[in-house]
C-alpha cells in the first residue's frame, strides 16, 4: 500500500490591492502644496463650477513659473470637514488625484488649479468624475491661453466709441 501524499495547494501569484500605475504619473512637482499658494489662488483666481466640483484657477506669474520645476499647471485639492469624516474626505481626494492622473496634466499653461469637491463626488460614477475633471481642464486652459499669448491673437474688437451714431 502506498501512502498518499497530499497534493500541494495551488500557489497564486500575489496581487496587491493597488493596481500598477499607468504611464501617466502625477508627480509631486505638479502638485500645489504650500498654504500661501492655495490662498493666492482663492483670493486672486477665477472659478469654474460643475455638478460635483469647483475648480479655482490662477495664471502663475512668469517669475514663479520659471522658478518651479514644472512649466505646466500645478494641481491642489481641498476637502473641508463639512464634507464628511476623514474616511470620506480621503476617498474624495484619492478619486480626484486618480482622475487628474488619468486625464493627464493639461497643456503648457503655467497655472495653479485648486479643485474643491462637493459631497456628490462620493456617489457619482468614477467615469463621470474623470469627465468633469477633463471638462474643467479644457475650460480653464481655454480661458488662460489668451492671457499667456501661446496662440495667435484674435482680431481686436472694435470699440463702440469710433462708431457714428445712427440717424
Amino acid at each position: 500500500m502506498t501512502a498518499s501524499v497530499p497534493a500541494e495547494p495551488e500557489r497564486r501569484e500575489s496581487k496587491s490591492a493597488v493596481p500598477a500605475r499607468a504611464a501617466k504619473p502625477f508627480p509631486r512637482s505638479a502638485r500645489l502644496l504650500r498654504h500661501a499658494d492655495f490662498e493666492r489662488v482663492y483670493k486672486l483666481g477665477r472659478r469654474h463650477f460643475s455638478a460635483s466640483l469647483t475648480a479655482f484657477y490662477l495664471l502663475r506669474p512668469e517669475t514663479e513659473a520659471t522658478r518651479s520645476a514644472t512649466s505646466g499647471p500645478r494641481i491642489g485639492f481641498t476637502v473641508g470637514r463639512a464634507l464628511g469624516g476623514a474616511v470620506q474626505r480621503n476617498r474624495m481626494k484619492r478619486r480626484l488625484r486618480e482622475a487628474v492622473r488619468l486625464c493627464g496634466l493639461p497643456g503648457e499653461v503655467g497655472a495653479d488649479v485648486v479643485i474643491n469637491p462637493k459631497k456628490s463626488l462620493l456617489v457619482i460614477d468614477f467615469a463621470e468624475v474623470v469627465n468633469e475633471v477633463r471638462r474643467a481642464f479644457v475650460v480653464i486652459e481655454g480661458k488662460l491661453v489668451g492671457k499667456t499669448g501661446v496662440e495667435p491673437e484674435v482680431a481686436p474688437r472694435r470699440s463702440s466709441v469710433s462708431r457714428k451714431p445712427r440717424a
